[in-house]
């Protein structure tokens, strides 16, 4: 069977991938005295108990860089600047309840999530950090252990995110959106989410990082798809692009109502696989969570957000290709790509076929492969009376 043809999901396959890398992290001894980004990370095991806790670099002064994915792309950081950061990073936990916000060592970590610079902070581990991580959905962190001591120094909350933590009667999905129209930051909203400073006083609670993620791209995607839906559809195909981090985007807006569709390809990351996969919704909102995970989520967010900025509505199709020295570092490299791709100008085609015969030369894996394992491209293709099997052979450009 030829390398990456055999069936698998891309969970088991980056599961395999971040196992097989092995990151060097920064080395700690038992106390640690430096500077949290502001970071915090909220572990899902043993869910409804959650390991919590501070990521602190061993150093102090402003170490704010180090947990700021909006920073990085128009900064020009590579790959291995921002595993160094994130590598540096020494995260801290306690197992805490969900619920228990009133816990003193909880109250810190909203003080650090809130703040509006870094936070000098003093650790006392029961032993030595070990250790790193590296995850699909979630940044990587250099070392971990327990905590058995953990103070900061005084702290200033950022103005926004502290309207938001007193407003106890906003439902969390609101203050997202509300603190998203002022332009707080993503990465800011999201940890103040998972530390349960929105929403509903009654309702709030903890969130591990992985979860909370998804639900900001989530409340954002969907309030913005309510607006999106009343606007005028595109009239042409546009094709937006970028490229960095290992990673190649090609995002193509349909002269459609809303309908979306991700496909990604690995090529040769690891040895000589190439995978592909695949998933989408139609104008009806999608039920189930994605066998793509989190990044179709990102994904679907940023274009819809830039799609409400220039009032219109359009289909959506995201071909996305990583390359040889790719590494997992979460879903943040699919919405910063994304977001480059989207304020950049845009090429315009009067067929889907020229369209993907402009992007089809920027991949490596066969495009063909990206049609048949989507689903929405299929049906693209096939309304236009043109059977896949035909459409290949009069076009050299999509043949294996």
């Amino acid at each position: 069977m030829k390398a990456g043809r055999q069936r698998t999901t891309k969970h088991a396959y980056l599961e395999k991938l971040t196992r097989d890398i092995k990151m060097k992290s920064v080395k700690v001894g038992k106390d640690l005295e430096g500077s949290t980004p502001p970071s915090v990370f909220i572990g899902r095991w043993s869910y409804p108990k959650v390991y919590a806790g501070p990521m602190m670099a061993n150093q102090l002064g402003d170490t704010y860089i180090m947990d700021a994915p909006e920073s990085w792309l128009n900064q020009n950081k590579t790959q291995n600047d921002i595993l160094s950061y994130r590598m540096n990073l020494v995260r801290g936990k306690q197992l805490i309840d969900i619920k228990d916000l009133n816990n003193p060592y909880v109250e810190k970590l909203q003080d650090i999530s809130l703040a509006s610079k870094s936070t000098d902070a003093e650790a006392n581990f029961v032993k030595r950090p070990r250790g790193a991580q590296l995850s699909q959905e979630s940044m990587p962190h250099g070392p971990s252990g327990i905590l058995e001591k953990f103070d900061i120094d005084a702290v200033r909350w950022d103005k926004q995110l502290e309207k938001s933590y007193y407003d106890t009667d906003l439902r969390a999905r609101d203050a997202v959106m509300a603190l998203h129209n002022k332009k707080v930051p993503f990465s800011a909203v999201q940890k103040a989410f998972s530390v349960g400073a929105f929403g509903i006083g009654k309702n709030r609670k903890l969130v591990p990082t992985r979860w909370s993620i998804t639900a900001c791209d989530s409340a954002l995607a969907d309030k913005l798809l309510k607006e999106v839906r009343y606007n005028p559809i595109i009239d042409t195909y546009r094709v937006y692009e970028n490229e960095a981090l290992n990673n190649y985007y090609a995002i193509i807006l349909t002269p459609t109502e809303w309908q979306y569709e991700w496909t990604e390809g690995f090529y040769k990351v690891e040895n000589n696989e190439e995978f592909v996969f695949s998933d989408y919704e139609t104008n009806e909102d999608k039920k189930e969570y994605s066998t793509v995970g989190g990044c179709y989520y990102t994904s679907k967010m940023v274009v819809l957000d830039a799609l409400n900025k220039m009032k219109l509505q359009s289909g959506l199709i995201v071909l996305r290709e990583a390359y040889t020295g790719y590494v997992p570092m979460g879903v943040f490299n699919v919405r910063e790509n994304m977001r480059e791709a989207m304020e950049k100008p845009y090429k315009e085609f009067e067929d889907l076929k020229t369209a993907l015969a402009y992007v089809g030369k920027n991949f490596k894996i066969p495009l063909s492969r990206y049609i048949k394992t989507g689903t929405l491209l299929n049906e693209m293709l096939h309304t236009k009376q043109t059977t896949l099997d035909s459409y290949f052979k009069k076009d050299p450009k999509f043949q294996n």
